[in-house]
């Protein structure tokens, strides 16, 4: 009864995509500790609903022919629960218009703007190639390198300019750069295991993803590499106190040793949970760093 309940709980947080939601909070937050910067809560609030609605809406267009025959547990349970998810979509973009209208500064409001148009034209076929309708991520090799940068935008370039004309604080355009860079880097390392477990049926769609230009083993040591790039970032360029630094660091470690251990057939839950939580860990990885590292000093270690 218990193990159905909880069961039944998780698949609520990962499939309605209130998960992926807070991983975007949490990775809002990221930035505002290593700026060392109070978290905005209307910034955190636009991160929340704005990924909630833009990747409910994603699961909606796509709906398949016969969701209920779907091999996947996400597409089955999203399209079980239709009208839940249509609801939770409206909600969000209802809280959206606030939020984007009182709270965000003009600058933050076209910021997002092109942020979102470039989601929608994620799915949305508005592109006409060889007498087909196609959306963004059906150009060859685009799909990863477009997901990664909305989220180092919104993550990391909203909160920026938010503080910049709120607090009246200078980020310089270098630590700007970097910050949104290695964000860049570890969402692009954490999505290729995605694509890979969808290998066979974007070879199917024709989607020239990472893993169909490269194969399954070369995209796998694209993402280690794409992780070691983040970490000698952040060694040899990052002005990040010491606790942020082992924070991130073994955040990383444990990132490369998830990929690493991730195949075609392992079961959604790894995929939604361990590796989209890498996120949310990263996040709760500084904080312990930052109260466990002054401690040890204080006690000589």
């Amino acid at each position: 009864m218990i193990k159905r309940i909880s069961l039944s709980v998780l698949d609520f947080l990962l499939f309605s995509n209130v998960f992926i939601a807070l991983c975007a909070v949490a990775q809002g937050m990221v930035t505002y500790h290593l700026l060392k910067m109070p978290a905005d809560k209307y910034v955190l609030a636009f991160l929340f609903f704005s990924t909630l609605a833009l990747y409910n809406f994603a699961m909606l267009l796509s709906k398949p022919a016969a969701p209920e025959k779907s091999p996947y547990v996400r597409v089955r349970w999203i399209f079980s629960h239709h009208r839940m998810i249509i609801s939770m979509t409206m909600i969000s973009v209802l809280c959206l218009i606030p939020l984007g209208l009182w709270y965000l500064s003009i600058e933050s409001k076209m910021l997002m703007l092109f942020t979102g148009l470039l989601a929608v034209g994620y799915n949305m076929p508005f592109l006409v190639l060889n007498q087909q309708k196609i959306g963004l991520r059906n150009i060859p090799g685009i799909k990863l390198f477009l997901i990664a940068l909305i989220w180092a935008v919104s993550c990391v370039l909203l909160p920026i300019v938010e503080l910049e004309r709120n607090h009246q604080v200078n980020i310089s355009s270098a630590e700007t750069l970097l910050l949104v860079f290695k964000r860049f880097l570890f969402v692009a390392a954490i999505t290729v295991p995605f694509d890979i477990r969808d290998l066979f049926q974007d070879k199917l769609y024709a989607l020239k993803t990472i893993p169909v230009m490269l194969g399954e083993r070369k995209a796998y040591i694209f993402c280690q590499f794409l992780l070691l790039l983040y970490l000698l970032l952040l060694i040899l360029f990052d002005q990040a106190a010491v606790p942020d630094i082992i924070g991130l660091g073994l955040t990383l470690l444990l990132t490369g040793w998830l990929i690493f251990k991730s195949e075609i057939r392992k079961d959604e839950y790894y995929y939604f949970l361990y590796l989209d939580g890498t996120m949310l860990l990263q996040y709760i990885a500084l904080l312990v760093a930052s109260g466990i590292t002054p401690l040890l000093c204080m006690l000589g270690v």
